[in-house]
């Protein structure tokens, strides 16, 4: 867009990696980056990487669980999703859970909050959970997560 290069404050570094300046951290900015090798007065021709853009480019973790809350009939689930949202943003959380026996039927639901009951359980058995979070960009495209990992709690005795 600016049609000129600009420093991230990385050169002459030994480090391998680095991190994207503050201004630059706009999620649908197309991001061309440039790098060389140095080495005293010797340096490497320029080499462009592809163009990137965080919101088509990235892939989102899992969201984080922070806590379960059980009762003999549910579990009431608290979590953060795996970034800050910025405002506007549509998230949805989807849900597959299931009783931890030999032939599990997996249940699914779909949540827009980060607090949420999985309800209608049985009392004193043990259910596992996995949870997606989907983004839909500007564009009406969605960003699918990664799944959690399963975590596993035993609803209370009443």
């Amino acid at each position: 867009f600016y049609d000129r290069w600009s420093g991230m404050g990385c050169a002459q570094t030994p480090l391998t990696q680095c991190g994207f300046p503050p201004e630059l951290r706009r999620r649908r900015w197309t991001i061309l980056l440039r790098l060389r090798a140095e080495l005293g007065p010797l340096t490497s021709a320029w080499v462009h990487t592809p163009p990137f853009v965080a919101d088509t480019n990235t892939t989102l973790g899992p969201p984080r669980v922070n806590s379960v809350s059980v009762s003999p009939e549910s579990l009431l689930v608290s979590l953060s999703p795996p970034f800050t949202p910025e405002p506007g943003d549509l998230l949805q959380y989807h849900v597959s859970y299931w009783e931890n026996n030999t032939s599990p039927t997996v249940k699914k639901l779909s949540e827009s909050k980060t607090l949420f009951q999985i309800g209608n359980l049985k009392e004193s058995t043990l259910y596992c959970f996995s949870i997606q979070v989907q983004l839909k960009i500007y564009s009406g495209h969605l960003l699918q997560g990664e799944q959690s990992a399963p975590e596993c709690h035993r609803t209370a005795l009443s």
